[in-house]
């Protein structure tokens, strides 16, 4: 089991970038998905969450109104849309898989798979 995150880069304050996760090695239809991400020197904190239905989603205070969480069940995917970036969204962002069909697991940072971070550097 494999989850492969892309997307991130370099974007100035007030940008867009859009982050994306494909998960191989079994279909995760029924697992909710999310992105976290660990700021240089600190604790890997919760970003975003969608369920396995993609009917309910999750988001940290920090990047509500900002962030968007969507699913791709069809193609075993996960993006996060981050427009109106802030040099504090600066950090490696990780993709992960909970067995619970709802977010509230991932919510806590309890996940069944991680997958390996993908850099987002956003400069003022």
């Amino acid at each position: 089991v494999q989850l492969q995150a892309s997307g991130g880069g370099l974007v100035q304050a007030g940008g867009s970038l859009r982050l994306s996760c494909e998960a191989s090695g079994r279909t995760f239809n029924s697992y909710s998905l999310g992105w976290f991400r660990r700021h240089s020197g600190k604790e890997r904190e919760f970003v975003a969450a969608i369920s396995s239905s993609g009917g309910s989603s999750d988001y940290a205070d920090s990047v509500k109104g900002r962030f968007t969480v969507s699913r791709d069940n069809a193609k075993n995917m996960v993006h996060l849309q981050m427009s109106t970036l802030k040099t504090e969204d600066t950090a490696h962002y990780y993709c992960a898989a909970s067995n619970a069909p709802t977010t509230d697991l991932l919510r806590v940072g309890l996940a069944n798979y991680w997958g390996q971070g993908t850099l987002v550097t956003v400069s003022s």
